[in-house]
């Protein structure tokens, strides 16, 4: 692997790891994330890890990111998990979207909410004070299970005498499990000057290692706006259906796991590279070249504009389509234009 592409990986998780020191909110990350047991976190939670377990109380939301996630304890909030195994053992007074490879609600569990749940298999033990909506291969309700509200589900399921659901029972085709996990790691009042910040720090880095790939991605994004934010969807759409199938299969696990922790990290590149472009374009207008001002005015235009709700958040994520279409194509060229070259140089050497 280039050398330069390990250190600018390293120096990207390393910025990433470091939580704002003014945030409010609380965040952790490690290869064991732990709330102990008879310990209360006072706020919202933010936790990556290879594992993640809760045996304590988070007086708010917790949002996880891990190989496992377990939750023993008590959640006074929402639960949004991405995980290889998710498990309630203990209490989610709001409501909880799951996406891994396995999501359990073991018996005597229970979730104030509503239960929203994507996953290779789900098992339903405990009790969902609101709907339950599950998309599965395989789906178990036991006999101790309780939905309060309507059961929507996709997959085959196994209903166990005495599981008790007071509304309707339905099953929709290609369920779409709307996970909420938002990333949200900071409140408002400080969200919006560190994000634009650590925006800038991973630009400057990408920037610096490689100058003329960036160069060249934010030139294709401008020529061909269209066709870079259409590759910017398939890829957006298409690698967690990708992560969701390799849960699916045991052999296919770590991989998904894999793609799982990479896919932030490309969404983030896509949002700076597309930013990176827009400033190279404005630039351009004035029959200006910078490229560290093309960088400076496109975070601080797209981080301004998505200060205004509805249309601030559209314009993002358009923008995050293009960036993430450019770089992929970008990668893609260079990797043939190598395969090509070498190609014409073995011919050359033949003849």
């Amino acid at each position: 692997m280039d050398k330069r592409l390990v250190l600018a990986i390293a120096v990207v998780l390393l910025v990433a790891a470091v939580p704002a020191p003014v945030a409010a909110d609380e965040t952790r990350t490690g290869g064991t994330v732990v709330v102990e047991e008879g310990e209360t976190v006072d706020d919202d939670l933010s936790a990556f890890g290879g594992t993640v377990v809760v045996r304590g109380t988070v007086n708010g939301d917790l949002d996880a990111f891990g190989g496992n996630v377990f939750v023993d304890g008590r959640v006074n909030g929402d639960l949004d998990a991405v995980a290889g195994n998710v498990r309630i053992n203990g209490t989610v007074t709001g409501d909880v979207s799951a996406v891994g490879g396995n999501v359990l609600l073991a018996q005597g569990a229970r979730v104030g909410g509503q239960l929203e749940a994507g996953a290779g298999n789900v098992v339903v033990n405990g009790e969902v004070g609101e709907d339950a909506r599950v998309g599965a291969e395989t789906i178990g309700l036991g006999s101790s299970a309780v939905v309060g509200g309507d059961f929507v589900y996709d997959g085959n399921l196994d209903r166990a005498e005495g599981a008790r659901i007071d509304g309707e029972v339905r099953r929709e085709s290609d369920l779409g499990v709307n996970v909420g996990f938002d990333g949200r790691l900071f409140p408002d009042w400080v969200g919006w000057v560190y994000g634009f910040l650590v925006n800038l720090v991973l630009g400057a880095i990408v920037l610096l290692v490689f100058p003329r790939f960036s160069a060249n991605a934010a030139g294709r994004a401008t020529e061909s706006p269209l066709r870079s934010s259409g590759v910017g969807l398939l890829l957006f759409v298409g690698i967690p259906v990708l992560a969701v199938l390799l849960f699916v299969s045991l052999v296919g696990i770590p991989l998904g796991l894999l793609v799982v922790l990479l896919y932030p990290l490309l969404l983030w590149l896509g949002y700076v590279f597309g930013a990176f472009a827009l400033g190279t374009w404005a630039l351009g207008l004035a029959d200006s070249d910078s490229r560290w001002l093309a960088l400076l005015v496109g975070l601080f235009v797209v981080s301004v504009v998505g200060l205004v709700p509805i249309v601030g958040g559209l314009v993002q994520f358009l923008v995050l389509l293009l960036g993430l279409g450019a770089f992929a194509l970008g990668v893609w060229h260079r990797y043939w234009g190598r395969r090509e070259r070498r190609a014409s140089d073995s011919t050359v050497e033949t003849t």
